[in-house]
């Protein structure tokens, strides 16, 4: 039977439409390029969707403009907050161009800032499958795989020990009739793996990161036990009987504990472990088959102390100066380390900081003896309960050296069962970091022999606090009210000047008076306590406002001196004139700075701070104040611009700045994202003989050898593991660069002197290099496992600041080698450095 409907011809009518389609193409192209011209990015966006939906074979052709305007687009998407619309935008743009890395690594970069890191990961990794030499997506992928998967599990993994005592000890324990395992908390499922080689019938293993239960899915099929190990991507308080697991299980694993021990949650799931998960315990005494009952390893844990005097941890959480490059700091305002243990600290997570104190630069002195905090049972339910509610207990410490107090450092000893335990003690050699609680709020922080530190701890909100911190001699209280001194006191500051400012102190106690606690990070206030750099910049910025206007800046300073009540922002000659226009410096520095204000007592200038948070507009308020320059001078740059992409503007349509400060180096040891970009924009802005600060930077390093680095940056074989198969994923996410090093102490031997690798020149971009080849002369025999690096700040050509000394608020970083190169003494090793934006990547040829 024939079709009742017809077949078109194919000469006219296919023709006809041929046509008709290729009109409608160049019509839509010459509308998006008219909508690109007015700046209409999301009409034009839609025409070349047409465009390629209609005629894909013009795909190569268009796919530049397409990419423009797409991103265009999407930054306005981004700025409506219509967050829907945008990824709805990026995913029409991968079905058109799916294997396109530029797409996909800015597909990642929306995602990332929206919080959605596991998405954005997969984004970037594809883009540098896609085009492994992407140096944008490379640098993305290094960033994120550093949140999804944090350096301490490669740590975890190669310390072999650890993991030889939790495998004895489930075996034991699997051996003694715990056949059901739950493993919570199973990061890449080697506990659940070694419960499963010990006998266990059945194991369970709960993870909630995305990036970690894929990578133990991979880890466990890689081992022959997928069918064997049931993997759950949730939290243990969401499992659920039958409908996650079939029955309560008689054992449960778990290594959810950081440096704090209950930082990770630890008591919140074994309690609800206990509950609903796990048999019920065996009481003392009573016999029967461990299959029937229910345990937890860890069994128990014991947590240790020590109060030490240590210089490092003092610089990074308490401002030890009262003046900065000619600032005094009022005591009005109180400086507050982030990691203060007051719980009335909005911005406080976690009350402590951790640090690996066998390693930490300068050492330590311990001033008491090791002392026990607490003990808790994890295989007791009544006693975890009770951990989160009951009062504080009190201690006392007796004080066994001289020195000065500045922090409580803990620990403590894992006891997996009666016969297996870990230490985290700072004298083990063992992959973890111990616990610091700043001490803060002490009228006087010397300590001798016959003192006690008094001390309150608890686990409210399941976190080890240690809160009240105080010192008592022997017949009084050292500890006094904050804001009085004591007569013996003010004798020991030493001279006249110092007596007289504590003595105007006193007097600030008035009902009225401002008072502002200022929560600064650590490295802010190590930034605070750094004096070379204050007085670096201080220098700098006078050579520069002194060549701009010498004859009024002298005059200007001349009158400070005279007279300190004197407004320097309001300076009027003796004519009766009205003043000239100030100069104008902007500080776009990241974080909390004194910089404007510093600036700003430097004669007839209109400083500009780009800090962020209130309190901190408050304390630099203050602190104007406190120095005769009044707060009405210094502006807050961020109230003056719609948002901080707008941040390097000109502070007036006809005005251009004197001096614009910039962050080039992170205080992890980076150069800062997109600084190039910055710095190019900066020197647009600014006034003939202004400069931009730093004006440039030197980058060098060295070649070293360290097993350290090696083992902190990727497991170690499959030696390390018991035989396990799971290096090859985790080291997926290895980065070739370690940030937040302290070079002064990390283990490691030179092989050579330090080089000059790079040259980032702000105010003379033809200066730079983006490639370059150093050769680097090898002075002695070894195996070079790394490239530590760090930067010389050239303020100008006198001024530099050393990201690598002793005051330095910046730590280092190092490229790691993925295969170590052996160099004799008297070799000459090539290093290719290359430079794209902010990247910089360093290799051996």
């Amino acid at each position: 039977m024939s079709s009742s409907r017809r077949r078109p011809r194919r000469g006219a009518g296919g023709g006809a439409r041929a046509a008709g389609r290729d009109e409608l193409v160049s019509r839509s192209l010459q509308s998006a390029e008219h909508c690109l011209s007015a700046q209409d990015f999301g009409t034009a966006y839609a025409h070349y969707l047409l465009v390629l939906s209609l005629a894909p074979e013009l795909k190569d052709d268009v796919k530049e403009i397409f990419q423009y305007t797409l991103f265009r687009w999407a930054e306005e998407l981004d700025a409506l907050s219509r967050i829907q619309d945008l990824l709805g935008c990026y995913e029409q743009a991968l079905e058109l161009f799916p294997d396109d890395e530029v797409i996909c690594n800015s597909m990642g970069e929306h995602l990332f800032r929206m919080g959605f890191r596991d998405e954005a990961a997969g984004y970037f990794h594809k883009a540098v499958k896609l085009n492994p030499d992407f140096s944008d997506a490379k640098e993305n992928f290094y960033r994120v795989a550093n949140w999804l998967v944090e350096r301490w599990h490669f740590i975890m993994l190669n310390d072999t020990r650890r993991n030889m005592i939790y495998n004895a000890a489930i075996q034991k324990a699997v051996c003694l009739g715990s056949k059901s395992v739950l493993d919570i908390g199973a990061g890449t499922g080697i506990l659940s793996m070694f419960a499963k080689k010990a006998g266990a019938h059945s194991v369970y293993a709960c993870e909630l990161s995305k990036t970690m239960y894929e990578l133990a899915c991979d880890v466990v099929a890689a081992n022959k036990m997928e069918a064997e190990i049931k993997l759950l991507h949730m939290k243990s308080l969401d499992v659920e009987i039958p409908k996650h697991i079939p029955e309560r299980v008689s054992l449960v694993v778990t290594e959810t504990v950081d440096a704090g021990l209950f930082g990770e949650g630890i008591v919140e799931s074994l309690i609800h472990a206990w509950e609903h998960l796990l048999l019920q315990p065996k009481t003392k005494g009573e016999n029967g088959n461990c299959e029937n009952y229910g345990k937890v390893i860890p069994a128990s844990a014991v947590i240790f102390g020590m109060a030490v005097e240590c210089a490092e941890i003092r610089r990074h959480h308490r401002v030890g100066i009262q003046d900065i490059a000619g600032i005094h700091l009022p005591t009005n305002v109180k400086f507050q380390s982030l990691a203060y243990s007051s719980i009335d600290t909005e911005e406080t997570v976690e009350p402590y900081t951790t640090e690996k104190m066998s390693r930490v630069p300068g050492g330590y002195l311990a001033l008491t003896e090791c002392f026990e905090i607490m003990k808790v049972d994890f295989n007791n339910l009544q006693e975890l309960k009770s951990l989160t509610t009951k009062k504080p207990d009190k201690l006392g410490i007796p004080i066994t050296k001289e020195g000065i107090l500045d922090a409580i450092v803990v620990w403590f000893v894992l006891q997996l069962d009666d016969e297996h335990s870990l230490s985290t003690s700072p004298n083990e050699e063992t992959c973890w970091e111990q616990a610091v609680y700043p001490v803060q709020d002490l009228t006087d922080y010397w300590i001798k022999p016959g003192d006690h530190v008094m001390m309150e701890v608890s686990c409210q909100d399941c976190y080890l606090r240690i809160q009240s911190i105080s010192v008592s001699g022997l017949d009084c209280e050292m500890e006094i009210a904050k804001s009085f001194i004591k007569s013996e006191d003010l004798l020991s500051l030493g001279n006249e000047a110092e007596l007289c400012s504590a003595l105007a102190n006193l007097q600030t106690n008035q009902p009225d008076a401002v008072e502002q606690t200022c929560v600064l990070e650590s490295t802010e206030i190590a930034l605070v306590n750094n004096i070379p750099y204050h007085e670096g910049f201080k220098m700098a910025m006078k050579k520069v406002l002194s060549s701009l206007t010498p004859e009024k800046l002298c005059q200007a300073m001349d009158t400070h001196c005279q007279n300190n009540e004197v407004n320097s922002g309001t300076v009027q000659n003796n004519t009766g004139q009205s003043a000239p226009e100030p100069l104008y410096v902007l500080d776009v520095s990241e974080g909390f700075s004194v910089l404007p204000i510093i600036a700003g007592r430097l004669g007839h200038v209109k400083p500009y701070s780009s800090v962020e948070k209130d309190q901190h507009r408050t304390a630099l308020d203050l602190i104007s104040e406190a120095n005769n320059f009044p707060k009405e001078t210094l502006e807050f740059w961020l109230r003056h611009v719609e948002d901080e992409s707008a941040v390097l503007q000109r502070p007036k349509s006809d005005k251009l700045w004197s001096i614009i400060i910039l962050d080039v180096i992170e205080p992890s040891g980076l150069i800062q994202q997109e600084i190039m970009e910055k710095a190019a924009i900066s020197r647009c802005l600014l006034q003939s003989g202004g400069k931009i600060f730093p004006q440039y930077v030197l980058m060098f390093g060295l070649l070293v050898e360290s097993q350290t680095l090696v083992e902190e940056s990727a497991v170690q074989g499959a030696e390390r593991t018991l035989g396990l198969n799971i290096a090859p994923f985790i080291n997926q996410f290895q980065v070739p660069i370690r940030v937040f090093l302290d070079l002064s102490s990390l283990p490691c031997i030179p092989l050579s002197k330090p080089v000059e690798l790079l040259r980032l020149d702000l105010m003379t971009p033809y200066l730079n290099t983006s490639n370059r080849e150093v050769k680097v002369h090898i002075c002695k025999s070894g195996q070079v496992t790394a490239i530590p690096f760090w930067y010389h700040m050239h303020l100008d050509e006198e001024i530099m600041l050393d990201t690598s000394s002793e005051a330095s608020h910046w730590k280092q970083a190092a490229v790691v080698l993925d295969n170590p190169i052996q160099v004799e003494m008297g070799e000459e090793l090539v290093l290719s450095v290359q430079h794209h934006k902010s990247n910089v990547s360093i290799t051996v040829k």
